[in-house]
């Protein structure tokens, strides 16, 4: 074996603890898997005396992040803080100037900073490495970036994110509202206090706008996805999705279209029974289409101490061996700078919900501004008679442009019958 790989922690939470944990604990396989050893040189954090489960009191303690890119003792700095600017920016831009390799988990940075970084670790010949950022334990980007490179890639689609997945699993089963799930996936600690980032798509967004960018070999182009997240969804929705064979899942997709490449992030009617749609709870899942080497699925979970540490880990593992490489699967200077396919372009089956009043021609009206925008029904629900009451009509349509279902839509909410603007959710191909 070489000299032993020397590791610097910064973040102490919940899955920097559990790195630490790895390294203390499994250290003879880790060296039998690496070819060398590894050791926990120095950590940071805020709180030096919180018991973490770990012993880490013969390690280097730098209260200051920014110190471990400057040891000496330092080979790789491993960076678990999280966010896409402040103390964690400076920390991975500090250690690959100065010639260390960089761990990390943090998506946001390198959703909105990943060509630069990725650019700055190979000006000075280190590593920039984020199995973690993705997925938690599931490795799907060793197999973009590695694994499913000999026919190319057509499209990615995954749940990328947990909170959502087991909000919408609970709705189904239960039939409660979105708000009370989700108080109850914060008391179970799956979603933040504040869950804006999840349940409005944007952590899903970060994590597809990486995989686009190993998929299609393209630089990282967060500004480019469209997101919708999932608040607007109701126990109706899952319902009448049920009937007619679906469920309802928040999907990052990005697809390699003639006019360009699509990201999309939200929520989408997936055929019951088919692998995306099966997953339930807060496991993630990601679909490939590669091409002649046929499709791929991979499944785990997503977040949390085990699941990210061990990909942390897969990575440390990584650089022991000498296995650098581009960030991206491809140089920086090569990838390809984003051709978003134009919005008028996107084309999609919708199921579509209207709450309306049941009176006469209400039904004439629909039909006449989804006809006047060439949108043509599929099938259609409409529940029973209550005279001056909203009631459902729900539909799905066959594919259509999507900016041409949305003229229709704001139409159609202008009626003095409509009494709440449609739901509109796409159609996704198993």
């Amino acid at each position: 074996m070489t000299s032993e790989l020397r590791v610097g922690l910064a973040g102490l939470g919940t899955v920097g603890a559990g790195v630490a944990a790895i390294l203390a604990h499994n250290a003879r396989a880790l060296a039998w898997r690496a070819g060398r050893g590894m050791r926990l040189t120095a950590v940071s954090s805020r709180d030096r005396q919180k018991d973490r489960g770990v012993d880490l009191s013969a390690i280097a303690f730098e209260r200051d992040a920014l110190a471990l890119a400057e040891r000496d003792d330092v080979d790789v700095v491993v960076e678990l803080i999280g966010g896409e600017e402040g103390i964690a920016r400076a920390l991975v831009e500090g250690a690959l100037r100065g010639g260390k390799h960089v761990v990390t988990a943090n998506k946001a940075l390198l959703a909105r900073h990943g060509a630069g970084l990725g650019a700055l670790a190979e000006r000075h010949g280190v590593a920039l490495k984020f199995e973690a950022a993705i997925c938690g334990g599931i490795p799907i980007v060793k197999s973009l970036r590695e694994g499913l490179i000999s026919y190319g890639i057509s499209a990615v689609r995954g749940i990328l994110n947990g909170t959502c997945n087991f909000i919408l699993t609970q709705m189904e089963a239960s039939g409660r509202p979105f708000a009370e799930v989700l108080a109850e996936a914060q008391r179970f600690g799956y979603a933040e206090a504040d869950p804006t980032l999840d349940i409005g798509g944007g952590d899903t967004a970060h994590k597809l706008t990486l995989l686009t960018s190993l998929a299609f070999g393209t630089a990282p182009d967060f500004e480019g996805v469209a997101i919708t997240g999932i608040d607007k969804i109701t126990p109706a929705d899952i319902a009448f999705a049920g009937e007619f064979g679906y469920r309802i899942k928040l999907l990052g997709v990005a697809r390699r279209t003639a006019g360009g490449i699509e990201q999309l992030v939200n929520p989408a009617m997936v055929r019951a029974g088919t692998p995306l749609a099966d997953v339930e709870s807060s496991f993630n899942a990601v679909a490939a289409d590669a091409g002649e080497a046929g499709p791929f699925f991979f499944q785990g979970r997503g977040a949390g101490r085990g699941p990210t540490a061990s990909a942390v880990i897969a990575d440390l593992v990584d650089v022991a061996r000498g296995a650098l490489g581009p960030a991206f699967g491809r140089p920086a200077a090569e990838l390809v700078p984003p051709r978003r396919e134009p919005a008028e372009a996107r084309m999609s089956a919708y199921y579509l919900r209207f709450q309306v009043l049941d009176v006469p021609g209400v039904m004439a009206e629909i039909s006449r501004h989804l006809a006047n925008q060439l949108v043509s029904i599929e099938s259609m629900i409409q529940r029973g008679r209550a005279p001056g009451e909203p009631v459902a009509i729900v539909m799905i349509t066959h594919e259509a442009q999507h900016v041409a279902v949305v003229r229709a839509l704001q139409a159609i909410a202008a009626s003095d019958k409509v009494v709440e603007f449609p739901c509109m959710i796409p159609m996704e191909a198993a």
